[in-house]
């Protein structure tokens, strides 16, 4: 005789995973609805740049406009060399970011893999740094500025990112997880200078680290405008957020609301193409430390 299976029903089991389903469900409908909530304003903005100054002055619409030509051959005939402005804030931009995760990494690396006195009094220092707000500090440097006759230059927007206490400290704890000193230990052991290491060792371990303080440090050069306007004075220097308070700043006989937000959609995306570029690093970071012993 053929037996019967029987199949054999786990109450408890069922209702965790009918409770891990229902957690689930809750979490993805929550994670939609804030992806779609911020990428409302990004659909806004497109929509505005295709409308007159008249049609938005009346208020927001679903439904883009005929304007996105003419409010582009506008903004690029314009008053505002928005190609120029981008290459200043892409070439400011690069570098502060450049600069600031290399040198943060490494003054990170020496905190780290170094015991040496006053060690503990210069971390502690640094994070007091940290806490003084870039506006407390701008008119003595604007003054120091002008005093080197260093205004309307790049330099000092460009060099002062070496110094990041914020980038630093968060390069500093990737770095108490995840770089172990038996490694820069057997590195030196095999005869391998101090910054060969670094440069060979240290910074693709820290890649994902690093391009998560890339992503951050560029838009926030990229989006910089209280130190830049104070700074640089003259036309061919100015960057693109300049160039937009330029833009809003019009008189009403010129001021054309379609044109400013045609120039905002200019100004966005060049970060998000740097985003795409970099992002594949913060996924491949994360998929390491998930299988981390």
């Amino acid at each position: 005789m053929a037996r019967r299976k029987v199949h054999v029903y786990d109450e408890k089991g069922i209702k965790e995973s009918m409770g891990l389903t229902g957690r689930r469900i809750i979490a993805h409908t929550v994670l939609i609805f804030l992806s779609l909530l911020c990428l409302f304003w990004f659909y806004m903005l497109f929509i505005n740049c295709t409308r007159t100054n008249a049609e938005i002055s009346t208020g927001f619409s679903w439904l883009p406009g005929t304007n996105f030509i003419k409010n582009w051959t506008n903004l690029k005939n314009g008053s505002i060399d928005i190609f120029t402005g981008l290459r200043n804030s892409a070439f400011i931009a690069i570098a502060s970011a450049a600069f600031c995760v290399y040198f943060s990494t490494l003054t990170a690396f020496a905190i780290h893999a170094y015991n040496f006195p006053g060690k503990n009094a210069i971390y502690t220092f640094i994070l007091m740094v940290m806490m003084i707000p870039t506006q407390v500090t701008s008119l003595g440097f604007v003054k120091l500025c002008r005093d080197m006759d260093l205004e309307s230059s790049f330099l000092p927007i460009i060099l002062p990112s070496i110094a990041a206490p914020v980038t630093f400290f968060y390069l500093k704890q990737y770095m108490d997880s995840s770089l172990s000193l038996s490694l820069i230990e057997a590195a030196r052991i095999d005869g391998s200078s101090e910054f060969r290491t670094f440069n060979k060792i240290v910074l693709p371990l820290m890649k994902p680290a690093i391009a998560v303080q890339a992503i951050f440090t560029f838009v926030s050069s990229w989006n910089n405008y209280y130190v830049p306007s104070l700074l640089l004075t003259k036309e061919e220097k100015k960057t693109l957020p300049i160039l937009i308070a330029q833009l809003r700043a019009s008189d009403w006989q010129t001021f054309d609301m379609g044109k400013v937000y045609m120039c905002i959609a200019f100004s966005i995306f060049p970060v998000i193409i740097v985003y795409l570029l970099l992002s594949k690093f913060i996924v491949a970071g994360v998929a390491l430390g998930g299988v981390k012993e």
